[in-house]
């Protein structure tokens, strides 16, 4: 990825979503990635709100899962960050309560570190969090471009008068380009560019490493050759004659990844005991995806302790440090041909040509990823993962999985990064013919 262009890149510790979108921006970023709350400029005060943030957001993030008092706790977490149903289409402009509190936050002080470091030298700020882009917006910086991490998003997003903010939007999707137009933010401040995916995963503008990767993937995916049957003359059109030769080189892979606050990391020990009989017989292979805490990586060893010990064909994801956790990650994703996750950030790497299993969302803004992905048919509802060695291989041998992939291959948009790159260079987006292209 070259680029001579430099930014202020800025992001928050709040899940891996934000911290994942500008992780493939850090080639420009001026010095080094801030996050909100933990630069140098960041004055106790901040220091302690941001981290009582964290903390509330990670425990009710995992509170779903306690018995009784989970949901309800949960609840107040989703309450300010609920998204108001889509249609009937609407104009709401209008500011809401959590508009208010962030500007009231922000005069308090909230952001003040980051305004305090990008003062120093003025270049444009690129943001996947909300609270710096509206913080700078305030502050009359000029220059903001804000990523939006989900397929839909919460009014607090957007300026209190968007129509006289200054700040550039990023969508990755359709649907949160229109969410953005019902907010008030002007079509000129809008670009659909897609989710902005490593170029590690994707070769470059052409795809090529993507279109080698997602090739073997298909023919994985497809043990009973019910999906070549029906659209080999599709994949060696848009693929290319010569891409299209199975390699055979490894075992059919599964990735199950948890979120930042490490939710649901009791399905990824269901998934293994369900498919212990396969995983010993060296049939598969299992990716349990830690991320960066510690007591999940633990939690994940003791699962693979109860399957099989010195079985390397259960594979532990993890790293203290989240640059090289990433490194891991899509290193993992290369040779993966079924990610099953939340319907989080990663909703975005059916672009990849990955099917998406999904469990039960957790918040808003996942409900409307997981519908994101239903209408582009690329990600499918998990069934009981007690008996995953029966459902999942159903569809498997159905060649169900092969078309998930494929459609997310096709309609989901892959080259965020470049776009982005392109729009802070040129200050405007090319558009292409080809719908891989995008």
């Amino acid at each position: 990825m070259e680029s001579n262009k430099k930014a202020w890149v800025v992001s928050a510790s709040m899940g891996y979503g934000h911290l994942r979108a500008v992780d493939p921006l850090r080639n420009i970023a001026e010095e080094e990635v801030i996050l909100v709350g933990a630069n140098d400029a960041v004055s106790p005060s901040e220091k302690i709100l941001w981290s009582r943030l964290l903390y509330v957001y990670e425990f009710m993030s995992r509170a779903k899962g306690i018995p009784f008092i989970g949901n309800p706790v949960f609840n107040i977490l989703d309450s300010f960050l609920r998204i108001p149903s889509f249609y009937p289409m609407r104009n709401l402009s209008n500011k809401t309560f959590q508009v208010d509190l962030l500007a009231s936050s922000i005069k308090k002080g909230l952001c003040s570190g980051m305004l305090k470091k990008i003062s120093t030298k003025h270049l444009p700020l690129v943001t996947s969090f909300f609270a710096p882009a509206i913080a700078a917006d305030l502050s009359g910086y000029d220059g903001i471009y804000c990523i939006i991490c989900d397929a839909d998003l919460n009014r607090v997003w957007v300026a209190a008068e968007p129509w006289e903010s200054r700040i550039i939007y990023f969508a990755p999707c359709g649907k949160a380009a229109q969410r953005l137009s019902a907010y008030g933010v002007p079509a000129e401040r809008i670009f659909i560019t897609g989710f902005p995916l490593s170029e590690d995963l994707l070769g470059g503008k052409d795809l090529k490493v993507l279109i080698a990767d997602l090739t073997q993937r298909l023919y994985y995916l497809d043990p009973n050759n019910r999906f070549w049957g029906m659209h080999e003359k599709g994949v060696r059109y848009f693929l290319g004659e010569d891409n299209c030769k199975f390699e055979n080189a490894r075992k059919l892979t599964i990735t199950y990844g948890v979120g930042g606050a490490g939710a649901q990391k009791e399905i990824g020990r269901t998934i293994a005991v369900s498919l212990k009989k396969k995983l010993k017989a060296g049939e598969i292979r299992l990716n349990l995806a830690a991320g960066t805490k510690e007591n999940v990586k633990d939690y994940f060893e003791n699962v693979k302790k109860e399957i099989s010990p010195n079985n390397d064909n259960i594979n532990i994801i993890y790293s203290d440090k989240l640059e090289e956790y990433f490194i891991k990650f899509n290193n993992a994703i290369r040779t993966t041909d079924i990610l099953w996750t939340k319907p989080s950030e990663l909703s975005f790497y059916a672009g990849l040509g990955l099917p998406i299993i999904m469990t039960p969302a957790i918040g808003s803004q996942e409900q409307f990823n997981a519908k994101w992905l239903y209408e582009i048919q690329a990600g499918i509802k998990q069934e009981n993962p007690e008996y995953t060695d029966q459902w999942l291989f159903d569809l498997l041998n159905r060649g169900r999985l092969a078309e998930a992939a494929w459609s997310g291959f096709l309609k989901a948009r892959k080259l965020g990064t470049y776009k982005i790159l392109e729009i802070l260079e040129t200050g405007k987006m090319t558009h292409e013919d080809s719908p891989i292209l995008r």
